[in-house]
């Protein structure tokens, strides 16, 4: 019983910290858009920097695919399969 009143409360901080995350990055690309001459860089003068080199490249492309990985395919079941894995 105390399992399945811990999963609610686990989901909603998880929500509460990809809101932070996403505000953060707003904000950020928010102030860089108001402020251009400052030195608060956007997200894609970010992204060209470190994509200039080949190293910072295929380091975005592996993140890339850790966030997909992640964020899509963990934890997801096959159409066919039983999720219990029975």
């Amino acid at each position: 019983m105390a399992a399945m009143e811990q999963a609610p409360h686990h989901a909603l901080v998880g929500y509460l910290v990809w809101a932070v995350l996403f505000a953060a990055i707003f904000a950020w690309e928010g102030v860089g858009l108001l402020h251009p001459t400052d030195s608060v860089p956007t997200l894609s003068q970010a992204i060209d920097a470190v994509s200039r080199y080949q190293v910072g490249r295929w380091v975005l492309f592996a993140l890339w695919l850790w966030f997909g990985w992640h964020a899509f395919i963990r934890g997801w079941h096959f159409l066919l399969r039983d999720p219990a894995g029975e």
